[in-house]
Parts: C-alpha cells; sequence; structure tokens
C-alpha cells in the first residue's frame, strides 16, 4: 500500500477569512482554519479559544435524568447497596471509577464489576447481575453499556434489583426497562449534544447529583481527567460540550491528576500530556488490564488515592501492555501470513481467523491490519463455543451498517461507525465472510481503498512563526471534529542532512527550507523509504503539522512530515 490521496480543503470564503483575521489581529493562514472549523465570528472565536465550565449544557435536559437522580439519593438516604458496573475498555473502567469514587462521598455502599472479557463478553452479564444478588445490591448502574440488554435488565428485575443505564451508543429498536436509561443516542432524548462518551454521560450524571446537593461544577473538575481520558481513547469527536470537557480535563492532567495516571505518566517520563499523549500513552495501558488479565485492575488503579499504592499498580499495568504488545506483532504477522497463503490480498475486506488468538488484542490488530490493507477489517478468534470478532473501518466508511446487512449471520454485535465488536457461530463464520466481502464491495466507494490526507491549507514556510504556532496550539485539544492542522508547501528542497533514524531506520529525519525562508528540522514517522526520493529530486511538496521539538534544554520548532511527493511545479 503505497498511494495516499492529499485532499486540499476549499479555501473559506474570503469576506469571512477578511472579517475574522482584522477582527482578532491575526493572519489570514489563521482565519481560514478558524473559519473551517465553523468560527467565523469574534464571540465564537472568543468562546472556541476559551472554553468555560458555564458552556456545559443542564444535565436535566438529558431524558430520564430526574428519574436516575431520585432513585440513586433513595438509595443512598435507604443505605442501599449500589454496584457500579461498566466495560472493560477506557471508556467503561474511566466511567466506573468516576460513578463509584463520586458516589462513596457520601456512601460506602458502593462496588464496583466489570466483567470478565474472555468469560462474560461485552456488556451487562448474567454472571454480574448474579453477583449483586449474592451481595443483597439493590441498584445498579451501567456505564458504556446496557442500552440493548433487554434480557439481563429483564433478569435483574425479577430478582428485584433496579437499573440505571449510562450508555452513547445505538439503541435498539427497544430500549431496556429500567429505572432510567441515559442516553443521547435516544430518539427522544433532546440533549443538545450526542457525541458524549460513555464516561461523559457518567459525568453528566455526577453533576445532575451534584446539583442537588449544594455542589458546583468546580467541585467536579478532580473527575475531568478521567472524562478527557475517556474522550481522547474512545475517538469521540472533540467539539461543543467534549471539548470543554476534555480542555478542562487536560488541566487537571497537567496540574494534578489522580495518584493512578500520574504513575502511569511518570513511568512515561511525560511532564505534559496532550489529548494524542493521552491516546498513545496512557489509553493502551489502561486497556491493558482487560485485554491481557481483568479490567477490575483498571479501575483499582484509577480509584487508588495513595501514590505509594498507585505505583505499584501501574507497574502491573505496564507489564500487561509489555505483555499485549507482544502479542500484538505476534498476531498481526500470523494473520499478514493467513491473507498471502489464502490469496486475499486483492479482496476489499480482510477478514481472518484463528482460534487460539487471543481476544483480548483483535482489536489492536485489526486496526494494524489496516495499515497493510487500507479495508474494513474484521479479527476473528475462538471465545467458548463461538467465535468472537473485532471490526475496524477506514475512513467515511460506517462498518456498523455493513454488519447490520449481514445480520442474518451474527448472533450479536454492536458498536460504532468505525468500530464494532461481534460473535456467531463457527457454522456461520465462512457465510458470513462471503456476505461481508459482497456488501462492502457493492456498497463503499473505492476511493476510500486509498488512504487519505486532508490538508487545511497551503501556506509557505515563511508564514510559520512562533506567534503563528503560539495560536495553532491555542487551537487543541486536537481529535475528530478538530484534527490538528495539517499544511502543504510546495517547491521546498532538503539542505543534504535527510537520512534514516530509528532503531530500525523507518523513520526520516531532514531539514527543508524554501526559497526565502527558515529551515526546519523534521521528521516523518514510517517515511525512511522516501529518502532515496530526496536522493533524486530537487525540489518537493511536503504535507506536514507543526510541533516543537526539545532538545537539551531547547526547544525548537519542527515539521511532522505526513508525505512527499516530486515538486507539482516542476
Amino acid at each position: 500500500m503505497t498511494d495516499i490521496r492529499w485532499t486540499l480543503k476549499s479555501k473559506a470564503e474570503t469576506s469571512h477569512v477578511n472579517n475574522l483575521a482584522w477582527d482578532l489581529q491575526v493572519s489570514d493562514e489563521i482565519a481560514n482554519l478558524l473559519c473551517q472549523r465553523g468560527i467565523k465570528t469574534f464571540d465564537e472565536a472568543r468562546a472556541f479559544f476559551r472554553p468555560n465550565l458555564k458552556d456545559l449544557h443542564n444535565p436535566f435536559l438529558m431524558k430520564d435524568m430526574d428519574s436516575a437522580v431520585a432513585r440513586i439519593n433513595k438509595a443512598i438516604s435507604c443505605g442501599e447497596n449500589i454496584l457500579v458496573f461498566g466495560d472493560y475498555d477506557v471508556d467503561g473502567t474511566t466511567a466506573v471509577a468516576l460513578v463509584s469514587s463520586y458516589l462513596m462521598q457520601f456512601t460506602s455502599n458502593v462496588a464496583t464489576y466489570i466483567p470478565d472479557r474472555y468469560v462474560e463478553g461485552y456488556g451487562l452479564s448474567i454472571q454480574g447481575i448474579d453477583f449483586a444478588d449474592d451481595n443483597n445490591v439493590s441498584l445498579i448502574i451501567a456505564l458504556d453499556c446496557g442500552i440493548k440488554s433487554i434480557e439481563e435488565v429483564a433478569y435483574a428485575a425479577r430478582k428485584g434489583i433496579d437499573f440505571i443505564i449510562c450508555d452513547h451508543h445505538r439503541p435498539g429498536e427497544q430500549l431496556p426497562e429500567a429505572i432510567a436509561v441515559l442516553d443521547p443516542k435516544r430518539q427522544d432524548c433532546h440533549y443538545p449534544y450526542d457525541e458524549l462518551c460513555g464516561c461523559g454521560v457518567g459525568f453528566k450524571l455526577i453533576q445532575a447529583l451534584a446539583h442537588g446537593r449544594g455542589q458546583n461544577i468546580e467541585d467536579l473538575l478532580p473527575f475531568l481527567d478521567l472524562v478527557a481520558t475517556a474522550i481522547a481513547a474512545d475517538i469521540v469527536p472533540v467539539t461543543g460540550e467534549n471539548r470543554v470537557l476534555a480542555y478542562f480535563g487536560l488541566e487537571v492532567l497537567n496540574s494534578k491528576p489522580r495518584p493512578g495516571i500520574y504513575a502511569l505518566m511518570t513511568f512515561q517520563k511525560k511532564r505534559e500530556m496532550t489529548l494524542g499523549d493521552v491516546v498513545f500513552i496512557i489509553a493502551p495501558r489502561i486497556n491493558a488490564a482487560g485485554r491481557i488479565r481483568h479490567g477490575q485492575h483498571a479501575v483499582n488503579l484509577l480509584t487508588e488515592s495513595d501514590y505509594k499504592n498507585a505505583t505499584i499498580l501501574a507497574r502491573e499495568i505496564e507489564d500487561f501492555n509489555s505483555d499485549r504488545r507482544e502479542l500484538d506483532q505476534l498476531i498481526k504477522d500470523e494473520a499478514l501470513t493467513q491473507i498471502l497463503e489464502k490469496q486475499e490480498e486483492k479482496r476489499f475486506t480482510t477478514v481472518v481467523f484463528n482460534e487460539n488468538w487471543h481476544k483480548g488484542v483483535i482489536g489492536i490488530v485489526a486496526s494494524r491490519l489496516i495499515e497493510t490493507y487500507y479495508r474494513p477489517t474484521l479479527v476473528f478468534t475462538k471465545s467458548g463455543d463461538k467465535l468472537a470478532a473485532s471490526a475496524r473501518s477506514v475512513k467515511g466508511f460506517d462498518v456498523y451498517n455493513a454488519l447490520e446487512a449481514c445480520a442474518e449471520y451474527i448472533e450479536q454485535f454492536g458498536g460504532h461507525k468505525y468500530a464494532a465488536g461481534l460473535t456467531l457461530t463457527e457454522a456461520q463464520y465462512p457465510m458470513f465472510k462471503e456476505r461481508f466481502e459482497e456488501v462492502v464491495s457493492k456498497t463503499i466507494d473505492p476511493n476510500l481503498l486509498i488512504p487519505e490526507i486532508l490538508i487545511d491549507d497551503e501556506i509557505p514556510l515563511s508564514s510559520i512563526t512562533p506567534k503563528f504556532y503560539r495560536i495553532l496550539k491555542q487551537i487543541a485539544p486536537f481529535g475528530p471534529g478538530n484534527l490538528q492542522p495539517v499544511f502543504i508547501s510546495r517547491n521546498v528542497y532538503e539542505i543534504g542532512q535527510a537520512k534514516c533514524v530509528g532503531k530500525d531506520e523507518s523513520h526520516l529525519r531532514a531539514v527543508f527550507q524554501q526559497d526565502g525562508s527558515d529551515r526546519f528540522v523534521s521528521i516523518g514517522f514510517g517515511l525512511g523509504k522516501k529518502l532515496d526520493l530526496l536522493a533524486n529530486q530537487k525540489r518537493v511538496d511536503i504535507v506536514y503539522s507543526i510541533d516543537e521539538n526539545e532538545w537539551n534544554g531547547s526547544v525548537s520548532l519542527q515539521l511532522r512530515i505526513r508525505d512527499i511527493r516530486p515538486s507539482s511545479m516542476g
């Protein structure tokens, strides 16, 4: 896979750019970036650059929130046992840590429960409800799961256990018969923002509870490190309310994070976290607990108040993550071999299966396979008497809808546009595999099978100044819906210092200059293969983002190269 589409966004309307540049006293390039993000007035720009906790919506606008608050308050006042139940991924474990630690301020009758990935599978489980029953629990708060758990909620009701569901996945045609179902994606829910993650819905719940207890939003700030971690890990849009939560959550992460997160940061020698750092440093380690051992280890880490104990738990998590990385590589290699042996390189989909693959890492492996074969991908393994798979998609293609079209061969599935999970019987696997290939081949735009770099603007290298970068940094936190700006500069040249770097020399280090510009040290991860291109071309076009490089106490601007081509200007 070598082709990459370069797609240059259209410039924003000139009058809007000119007016905003004048009002803000910024360059046209900055004004264009803001207009492309829908920010066209001074007031909109002020709200964007200065997120405010007052911009968070009233939690009682969410359907069933009043019922949820009333039931929890009753449980607290009556001394009922409450079980906080959540999924085993980052979103679920952070949500469980958030809600349980908040409730513990008012009652000690709170326990947490994370299902065993390999015994119980995803979502609400009969085993979890039986655990609640055995421990005299009368209220279960489900986080990041439960929206389709009709039978499980009914089973709990027969045992006298009430349910409050806090989810953000798409509901089915029928909702569970719970005391409250908090999900902004409910068709009858008119909450102003429907892109919250599971932990975000959990935060709205404690925000509503806090309202009746004389607490204000500032009292809830210490919980936002968990919310920011979940927003980053669950790849939800960093827009609207998520942007506010992520912005203040990062402030907590970088000033006074909880001991468990601080311990993870210390192990990585990371002093200041961006949302991207959370994605690549914190999230994989929290996820590793549920993938390798059990998600409860992550909850224990995130709720530990003693730093010394948190350090011990974080070391354990680090070990889980090391094991996870080894498994990733092993299974990826075996999957690539399977694709070649079956001569499936030219298909529209990747669907692979090995009964011995570790269930906890098949989602990561699916993402890794997309790096080689850029197409919708499912990785299956054996799970009890069924096959379980993780699905990942390419930008622009809804894999959830594709799975819906294959429902006759699926026992159970759920998820999002770009990531989903499913189970089926081994007998159904061959028919499902061919049906999935058929559905994707008939519905996917062939262009979506070529990876794309979306470019915000074309600028000369001379536009890159310390002031320009200072303003760019204020557009953060970056994520879906507010991606880090990507630029193209044409007809640049490398000054003769290009070389391959890294343990396997797979990365490219170069120094680029344009006529009349400063020189910029540049790094291109995974672009070592472009060294020959630089040797053979006097002028090239580069696509890049801008960041800082710190070396020996000195900080300088550098270009993070995304791709390089021979110059289109000759």
